[in-house]
């Protein structure tokens, strides 16, 4: 099974108040093992970069301005993440961006039938619990230790470690799932029924009871013949 874990970064929080997509970095698994095939862009956003979120990603308008408009470059995006499943952390904000841009530059949005949210997986498995990344990186031992801003390719990688554990590890990858369950069962063999012999009755004969008598005769003080205690 194939599976893309994306996550992206932004000018703002809100699409249609204005906000613009400027980073999407893409993870890919197959049977929840990452393959190695990553995708990474930068997009100019056509609008400046307000302080407050360039603080969070570290993406400055000077550093954008280099990259093409979202529009000019899709093509490579849609053809990476095919029509696999897309998995984000609070993925309904990720989606808004990513089909916003979609449908602003004409092609089809991507259908919410495929999107794979960790942070309700992680709100249902771990109630009560911190479920950022960051949180959920400390839970499961991701080391997030070079993980300094915001970066969508980096945030996928780590998101990526953290969806395989959330939904049990990497047993999926070790084909059990594809396995032929095997029953053997032993053949029923009919046993004839045994004969049914009287039980044997042992009765000592003379000589033994005679020889037996004489060995109690000689011993001294037999406990068989104190006194017991009234």
């Amino acid at each position: 099974m194939r599976e893309i874990v994306f996550d992206t970064e932004t000018t703002g929080l809100s699409f249609p108040g204005g906000d613009r997509l400027v980073e999407i970095g893409c993870v890919e698994l197959v049977n929840r093992i990452e393959t190695g095939r990553t995708f990474h862009a930068y997009y100019h956003p056509e609008r400046d970069m307000p302080e407050e979120a360039a603080r969070v990603h570290g993406l400055r308008i000077e550093f954008l301005s280099k990259h093409p408009v979202f529009a000019n470059a899709v093509h490579d995006l849609v053809e990476f993440i095919g029509d696999a499943p897309l998995i984000a952390h609070n993925a309904t904000f990720d989606f808004s961006f990513l089909n916003g841009e979609l449908t602003r530059c004409g092609r089809d949005p991507v259908c919410l039938s495929r999107m794979v949210d960790t942070l309700q997986i992680a709100r249902s498995r771990h109630p009560g619990a911190k479920h950022s990344l960051d949180a959920l990186c400390s839970r499961f031992g991701v080391d997030r230790s070079h993980r300094v801003l915001h970066g969508a390719l980096l945030d996928a990688q780590l998101l990526a470690q953290v969806y395989v554990e959330l939904m049990g590890g990497r047993q999926i990858g070790l084909g059990l799932a594809d396995a032929p369950i095997v029953t053997t069962v032993a053949p029923i063999v009919a046993v004839a029924p045994r004969p049914r012999r009287e039980p044997r009755v042992f009765v000592p004969s003379a000589g033994e009871i005679a020889a037996h008598a004489a060995f109690l005769s000689k011993l001294t003080d037999p406990i068989w013949g104190a006194e017991q205690p009234g």
